[in-house]
């Protein structure tokens, strides 16, 4: 078992996830690292990319989405995220592969059955074959078979509860905006070479080892609070880590036990920590794919500094790969709240809100604390 610190565990993270060593990469390159960006904000996906590329492109995200080299959809934790196919259709089949619409407490919520739910699939994938249509048109179309007329209310929901099945077993995804209006299309018909939702047999090697290259070292129960807040059975989960053999490696973190793959144990070993600031934005991947309960990154006690009222994720201060304060921007300002000011070097942060100011385009930026 190799056993190293968290020093070594978050500056290897930092450099991964292109945080320490912005990539001279795409947006796909990016997401692809990240298993994914959040995108139930567009800016802040955006932001994500930016911040982590060496030279920023103006919405880089919604270039990719556009030309379907990355797919929105619901997809970990029922969260829109912006994907390249081939993990968008890994995580779709492992999220899917736990059937919660067919749990009888959210039968009762959404007042969908798993036989309804079922052929909405084939109505909907007929509908949607070689179309992009508006969240109205969609419905209106749903609505015109017999036996969804009760679905009207839930399917016009901008939470898209009883899309989100759909999705999951790969019968749509987010299309090209239409001015301000979500719009739905076919996987198939958006991404070159879709092939579709796999097996989730075939499907967990390549989400796990996506995940683990990223924020490991972790556990099977870390990666599962990820992927689907913890509802995939125990048993599915484990084998599935099992099943990857010596693909990953067993390491100890100051006690915590987790995986990595094995390709990185060698760079986990090595890597060492500069103590530098960085700043991410609002639902940033780096604090998304551990969770925010993970205390060796976040402070429980500032926990809910970080994760706010109604789902919201603030903007990160990372000091040594640690979250150690948020941020926000004011008109030319941005606003510090350090959970501990002596933590943080003055010219250190003015450093990484230069470099926040030119991913997002936006100089000069000044610094003031709240």
């Amino acid at each position: 078992m190799l056993s190293v610190g968290w020093d070594q565990v978050f500056a290897w993270r930092l450099s991964r996830q292109f945080v320490a060593a912005p990539t001279a990469g795409s947006a796909e390159d990016v997401a692809t690292r990240l298993a994914g960006v959040q995108a139930q904000v567009a800016s802040a996906a955006e932001m994500a990319v930016a911040v982590r590329s060496h030279a920023p492109r103006s919405l880089a995200v919604g270039a990719a989405l556009a030309a379907g080299t990355l797919i929105k959809t619901w997809a970990m934790r029922g969260t829109l995220h912006a994907m390249v196919p081939e993990h968008a259709a890994a995580a779709l089949s492992l999220i899917g592969s736990a059937r919660t619409w067919e749990k009888p407490s959210w039968q009762k919520t959404f007042g969908a059955t798993p036989e309804q739910v079922r052929a909405l699939v084939e109505v909907v994938s007929g509908v949607l074959a070689g179309q992009v249509l508006t969240r109205d048109e969609l419905v209106d179309a749903v609505l015109a078979e017999p036996g969804f007329a009760h679905l009207g209310e839930q399917l016009r929901s901008g939470w898209g509860a009883v899309l989100k099945p759909l999705a999951w077993q790969g019968a749509l995804c987010h299309g090209p905006a239409r001015g301000t209006k979500v719009t739905f299309t076919a996987p198939a018909d958006l991404a070159p070479g879709w092939q579709g939702v796999p097996d989730p047999d075939v499907a967990a090697p390549t989400l796990i080892r996506a995940y683990l290259s990223a924020y490991g070292p972790a556990t099977p129960e870390a990666f599962d609070a990820w992927l689907s807040r913890n509802s995939v059975r125990k048993a599915v989960l484990r084998g599935w880590f099992a099943a990857m053999g010596d693909a990953l490696t067993e390491v100890d973190v100051e006690g915590r036990i987790g995986w990595i793959p094995s390709e990185f144990a060698d760079d986990l070993a090595a890597a060492t920590l500069d103590g530098g600031v960085h700043l991410l934005g609002p639902f940033d991947q780096y604090v998304l794919g551990p969770g925010t309960g993970d205390t060796a990154l976040l402070p429980a006690e500032h926990r809910s500094k970080v994760s706010r009222t109604a789902g919201w994720i603030s903007p990160l201060v990372l000091v040594g790969g640690r979250i150690a304060g948020t941020w926000e921007q004011v008109g030319d300002d941005v606003v510090v709240s350090a959970f501990d000011a002596r933590e943080i070097s003055g010219r250190d942060l003015s450093a990484a809100v230069n470099r926040l100011a030119e991913a997002i385009g936006e100089q000069p930026l000044n610094v003031r604390a709240s």
